[in-house]
This record gives structure tokens, C-alpha cells and sequence, in this order.
């Protein structure tokens, strides 16, 4: 896809979402904390700034659809057997280390 029929299709979706939602350009526009004129541009599939269109998106409440956006890191299987091997298996009771169970001072 192009530039423009990218800028197109998000301008049709924020224009439906305002629609379903049953909100005016000016609604949206005051809701977001932008111009109304900003949100006539996106709809008309103009280039506006990322800023706008996370403003634009929060307030139809509808951020969910940058979920694909997320990263997270994930540890192979081989790594974690090898973090699981490792950890400490046991914990031995040494009273020569706990200060509180050892020489009473009589």
C-alpha cells in the first residue's frame, strides 16, 4: 500500500469509530484536545503528526489498536533450563551464620 491509501484507510477508520460512537467532528476535536480542523484532515486521509492520532485514538477510546505494537522480550527454552539449573535447590539452617541463634553472650 501507499503513503496515501495508508493515511486513507486510518482516516476512514477514525471517521467510522467518531460515527459509531455518534460524536461530531467538534466533539471529538474538544475530546481530544485538538482543532476540529485537525480531525476534517485526518478524516480526509491528510498527514497529521503521531501525537495527533494517539490523542485522536484515546479519546474514542480505541489505543487497543497499537496492541500489535507491543514488544516484549521472551527467553528461549534453553535459556531458561539453564536459569532454572542455576537457582539454589536447598537452603541449609547454618546457626554459625544467623547472628540471632548463635553465642548468647553467657
Amino acid at each position: 500500500m501507499s503513503d496515501a491509501a495508508i493515511m486513507e484507510q486510518i482516516g476512514n477508520y477514525i471517521r467510522h469509530e467518531r460515527q459509531q460512537q455518534q460524536r461530531t467532528q467538534a466533539q471529538l476535536s474538544e475530546m481530544a484536545g485538538l482543532n476540529r480542523w485537525t480531525i476534517g484532515q485526518i478524516e480526509n486521509g491528510e498527514a497529521i503528526s503521531l501525537m495527533s492520532l494517539l490523542q485522536i485514538l484515546r479519546a474514542l477510546d480505541r489505543l487497543h489498536v497499537l496492541d500489535s505494537f507491543a514488544y516484549s522480550e521472551e527467553i528461549s527454552p534453553l535459556a531458561y533450563a539453564k536459569l532454572k539449573k542455576q537457582q539454589r535447590q536447598r537452603i541449609r539452617n547454618n546457626r554459625a551464620q544467623d547472628p540471632d541463634k548463635g553465642d548468647l553472650g553467657w
